[in-house]
């Protein structure tokens, strides 16, 4: 990054909030003294319904005037919306086949099952078609954190799963998500996909801009973004984003 950026992006859970939970208020304020400044985008492995609930729903009222300047990646970029003061505006929604659906499926549940990964103690679903994703989440989609964050601290369990979905899958995209998922895409569709998408929609140039993220490991579902050549910041909670932001905003003009 050549200069300050002029678009910031960020994956959700872990960097934004703790992993299916609302924003902490303080992150609602800086994200949208973010945006009277710069472009803000989020891209992350949930579903729209889960960034509106999370995140937008959640905003400060000040928020409305800069709504415009948000923009919503779900399922990893497979997904592009745009935040409007009259709903949500969708630029693009590319759904997997029937077919990659199936095999992506039961290869995860398959794979889960021989690696003793499938846990009989679930809050939800363990599988979950996100139309454009398919998610493994281990201990089901509404555990505790606590819970979520004792399971697999060092990502090996998970990354043992993606190696072995990715090679029953190898025409679909296979990335280690959220503290306890596996996230299955079309193939070369990622975050670095949704990046792109990012550049051709607002004309800004990738060398503009920054994204934060937690999972910028090779396994992880951010390191596309990093493997492209965009400006990272690696976090480990949303309170690593917030003291960042704070550091981060002032050297920003307003707009």
């Amino acid at each position: 990054m050549s200069t300050t950026p002029l678009l910031v992006a960020f994956d959700l859970d872990d960097t934004l909030a703790p992993s299916k939970s609302a924003i902490d208020p303080r992150i609602g304020d800086l994200l949208v003294a973010l945006a009277e400044r710069v472009e803000v985008a989020i891209i992350s492995g949930g579903q729209l319904a889960q960034f509106t609930k999370q995140v937008v729903d959640l905003l400060p009222a000040s928020a409305t005037e800069v709504l415009a300047h948000f923009h919503l990646l779900p399922t990893c970029g497979t997904q592009y919306y745009r935040v409007a003061t009259t709903g949500i505006d969708t630029v693009y929604a590319h759904a997997l086949t029937d077919d990659e659906k199936s095999r992506a499926l039961t290869a995860v549940e398959e794979e889960a099952k021989r690696l003793g990964l499938w846990e009989s103690e679930t809050w939800g679903d363990i599988l979950e078609d996100r139309g454009s994703q398919i998610t493994f989440s281990a201990l089901g989609q509404t555990a505790p954190v606590d819970a979520k964050m004792a399971w697999d601290p060092t990502g090996e369990k998970k990354n043992s799963l993606r190696e072995a979905v990715q090679a029953r899958v190898p025409d679909l995209e296979v990335r280690s998500g959220g503290s306890t998922s596996v996230d299955i895409t079309a193939r070369g569709i990622d975050k670095a996909y949704g990046m792109r998408q990012l550049a051709e929609q607002t004309g800004i140039s990738l060398d503009d801009m920054l994204f934060v993220g937690d999972r910028l490991d090779p396994d992880g579902n951010d390191y596309p973004v990093l493997a492209m050549g965009v400006t990272c910041q690696a976090v480990e909670g949303w309170e690593d984003t917030a003291v960042y932001l704070e550091a981060l905003i002032p050297t920003l003009p307003v707009r």
